[in-house]
């Protein structure tokens, strides 16, 4: 029997992910990791294969993905995406698949193991015993058991860590804006605010990813915060850190250890003074290197692959929709309104999410309105998580971490000839928002918690809410030109004439800190609030 598709493996797998593949009939498998080093080679090598299985090491540009007709998928046998250029994959038509699973334990493990090496002095007493010397009242640790843990991020990876800090007796308090906080506290995590971790925590560890609003999570003031002889572990992402400012908390003795096993750049260069400092325990980005995890990642590569081009089933994909082209181009930009709704959401919430509620009204509500529901979620979640997160996996990304995301319907709306409202329910707050397409692609913010209102979803928009009295616009508008940023629309609600307001400001750049203080204090606005949106016409990489 011939094969029917062609593999291309270009990086190191584990032998268990080769031999699944190369036991099914229908695949031809083709190994040569020369391919990652030479980016011609492998463009044209790609040309001649269906699928393709890469770990790291193989990049995968716009210049090697462009042209690429006879590609279907590409499987990252791993959780990072980065050494793919997804859009272009997208536009070319090809899924791309990532294994997000497979690390999970592993990563977990090596964490218990860097709390336990930093806790019980492994590395330096070590050296220091093989240097001939035996000092052991020098290296007196402290044991786990009665100590509090505080976990940021509660997805796989830290849901696992907490479960293993328990087994030794530790406490756990953690951090997840969509972990629930009854989710949390079933698995024995007690759900706690930033600002209260910090002075509560004998350690700290991440398992965030890397985003805009994560970069340097930890700096000066969450260090001057924190209790004397906190012990640090990171082996999520380099970045999270500022690590001039953990030094500095270091030499200063208010953090005991700190243990690091990713970096920014990688590998960090060989003078790096936070690899070489004496209370800080480094590992090379070991978290996922043990041979289960290899062999995990491999498998499911496999299998990703064995599903998709042999049978046509979808799992793990970071850039494809489970659902036809055809529905996929009726339904694009109501998915792209509840994206966007989500991503506004996610940038106004205060507190740990509880639940969503979906309302679907007018025309809309009789559609394939559970699309709309995994569009609204992927954007509400996709800078908090490490999983690229979109319509395959959304809702159940938001179901493992406790959310509940619930919808309604009625054909009946007075205003609009289709309308979605989202209500946000935190443990601190409710939010509601809603909006509606205008024409076919113009997206618009219709409604704000009680009040009516009407302004583009998109770019930068400044909301605030304020005391409705004369004057108070006109100020705000000529404090954003006194620093330069223009205004290309203005609108407000209100409820009653001379009471509470809401403002929307469609803005042409992020306005500058001096100007975000100098709003807050004008009298009778009592919260300002930038939201970035994407711009119009910018779509995902999942829906273009």
């Amino acid at each position: 029997m011939a094969a029917t598709y062609r593999v291309l493996v270009t990086d190191k797998l584990a032998s268990e992910g080769l031999e699944v593949l190369k036991a099914d009939p229908r695949f031809e498998v083709v190994v040569d990791s020369k391919l990652a080093g030479d980016p011609q080679a492998l463009r044209t090598a790609l040309g001649e294969a269906d699928g393709v299985v890469i770990r790291s090491g193989t990049m995968l540009t716009p210049e090697v993905l462009r042209g690429q007709t006879r590609l279907k998928a590409i499987v990252r046998a791993g959780v990072g995406v980065d050494n793919i250029d997804v859009t272009t994959a997208t536009r070319q038509g090809i899924v791309v698949m990532n294994t997000p699973g497979g690390n999970t334990l592993s990563t977990a493990e090596h964490t218990l193991a860097l709390l336990l090496a930093l806790s019980r002095n492994i590395a330096p007493a070590c050296a220091s015993l093989k240097a001939g010397r035996w000092d052991r009242s020098k290296y007196t640790g402290s044991q786990l058991a009665g100590k509090t843990l505080g976990i940021i991020g509660l997805g796989r990876v830290g849901q696992a860590v907490a479960q293993r800090a328990i087994g030794f007796g530790m406490k756990v308090l953690g951090h997840d804006p969509f972990l629930s906080p009854d989710r949390a506290r079933e698995l024995g995590i007690e759900p706690t605010p930033l600002a209260e971790m910090w002075c509560r925590c004998d350690y700290l560890t991440l398992h965030v990813p890397l985003t805009e609003e994560t970069r340097h999570l930890i700096g000066p003031a969450q260090f001057a915060a924190m209790k004397p002889g906190v012990r640090i572990v990171n082996c999520a992402r380099g970045g999270l850190i500022d690590e001039p400012a953990l030094i500095a908390a270091l030499d200063a003795g208010k953090v005991a250890g700190a243990a690091i096993d990713v970096f920014e750049p990688e590998p960090p260069p060989a003078d790096d003074p936070l690899v070489r400092h004496p209370k800080v325990l480094v590992t090379p980005h070991l978290g996922a290197s043990t041979e289960e995890a290899q062999i995990s990642v491999a498998v499911e590569a496999a299998r990703l692959l064995i599903d998709f081009l042999g049978e046509g089933r979808v799992r793990f994909a970071v850039n494809m929709p489970n659902l036809d082209k055809a529905e996929l181009d009726e339904l694009r930009h109501h998915l792209e309104l509840g994206r966007r709704l989500g991503m506004l959401h996610a940038q106004m919430d205060r507190g740990a999410a509880r639940s969503v509620k979906l309302d679907y009204r007018g025309d809309i509500a009789s559609r394939n309105t559970r699309l709309i529901s995994a569009a609204f979620t992927a954007g509400w979640m996709e800078t908090a998580l490490t999983e690229s997160v979109n319509l395959v996996n959304a809702l159940v990304l938001a179901q493992e971490r406790g959310i509940q995301i619930t919808e309604s319907h009625s054909r009946d709306t007075e205003d609009f000839g289709s309308l979605i409202s989202a209500e946000v329910v935190t443990d601190r707050k409710t939010y509601h928002a809603s909006a509606a397409l205008f024409g076919r692609q113009r997206m618009r913010l219709v409604g704000l918690g009680p009040y009516q209102i009407d302004c583009d979803l998109e770019g930068v928009m400044l909301i605030f809410t304020h005391l409705d009295r004369p004057g108070l616009i006109g100020s705000i508008g000529t404090l954003m030109g006194n620093h330069n940023v223009n205004i290309a629309q203005m609108n407000v609600g209100r409820a009653v004439k001379g009471g509470e307001a809401i403002g929307v400001v469609n803005l042409d750049s992020i306005p500058p800190e001096e100007a975000l203080e100098a709003l807050r204090a004008l009298p009778d606005l009592y919260s300002v609030t930038v939201i970035q949106l994407p711009e119009r016409g910018e779509l995902p990489a999942w829906l273009l």
